[in-house]
């Protein structure tokens, strides 16, 4: 049987070189990871500010059906300051409210749940939450949710580990990094059922930190003082505007991604439709 074609689709995407100004480019790519990874390859090992869909009069004809897979399209008016976290973007024109994004984390007030809130720079998502890890007391479990808006899907499926401990996270989040903390498609949480706590890596890659009382509130803001997140007024989060989740150029799409965490011994617990209310902005 033959193989169906790859479906490509353009983006327009913001992206900071190493040196010099923004600039906007035309990028094809099988899912937005792709088209993020060729545009930031293009600006000299730059990195991505802000994405969207390319309209068909943007494109070129000849590079629209395959002479190239990158067009500039002039400079960006995005601003530069803040590095996102793999998975996600704002989408171009969004970015500038933003601009006050830094990495810190707060308390929420809740009458009932001690929850603090972090949020990182790219190159230390992945650092933060595996040294939390590395901290905790005890752990119980592994949670990973794989979401409605991976490949438009349209529902959540709940992947739940058995009873582990937190060496053993550590140790098969440390192997799918990639595939899971940088995926912004999915979310994950660890419970630690000693402290009625949870430790979550959502799907906009802030971490997050529930707990029943407030037992552990030292050790955890310790914990990120160690790791170099400071305490902040407020936290400039992605989900005030309009944005992209997006995942790795070489990562598994949906189905792959299952099977990968069924041959891990995860189990499949539930599969659960999206609540109602705005949905994300997804690609």
């Amino acid at each position: 049987m033959a193989r169906a074609p790859v479906t490509k689709t353009w983006y327009r995407i913001a992206v900071a070189p190493p040196s010099g100004a923004p600039v906007l480019l035309a990028t094809q790519g099988e899912h937005l990871g792709v088209a993020i990874a060729a545009a930031e390859k293009h600006a000299g090992g730059g990195r991505a500010l802000a994405a969207d869909l390319a309209a068909a009069d943007l494109v070129p004809l000849g590079e629209s059906v395959g002479k190239q897979h990158v067009v500039e399209l002039g400079a960006a008016t995005e601003h530069a300051g803040f590095s996102w976290p793999p998975g996600v973007l704002p989408q171009l024109g969004a970015a500038a409210s933003l601009a006050a994004a830094r990495a810190g984390f707060v308390e929420h007030a809740d009458p009932k749940l001690f929850i603090l809130e972090a949020m990182t720079e790219a190159d230390a998502v992945i650092d933060t939450f595996l040294g939390l890890i590395e901290r905790l007391p005890a752990a119980d479990n592994l949670e990973v949710r794989v979401l409605d808006h991976f490949e438009d899907a349209g529902t959540t499926d709940v992947w739940l580990t058995s009873r582990v401990n937190a060496k053993k996270i550590l140790s098969f989040l440390d192997d799918f990094d990639t595939e899971l903390i940088e995926n912004g498609h999915v979310q994950l949480s660890i419970y630690i059922r000693a402290a009625k706590a949870t430790l979550r890596l959502t799907e906009h890659k802030t971490i997050v930190w529930l707990a029943d009382d407030r037992g552990l509130e030292g050790d955890v803001t310790r914990w990120l003082t160690e790791l170099k997140v400071p305490r902040a007024g407020k936290l400039a989060r992605i989900t005030s505007v309009p944005h992209f989740h997006y995942r790795g150029p070489k990562t598994r799409d949906r189905k792959k991604l299952g099977e990968e965490l069924y041959r891990q011994r995860l189990r499949r617990v539930d599969t659960l439709r999206p609540a109602a209310g705005e949905p994300d902005t997804a690609r």
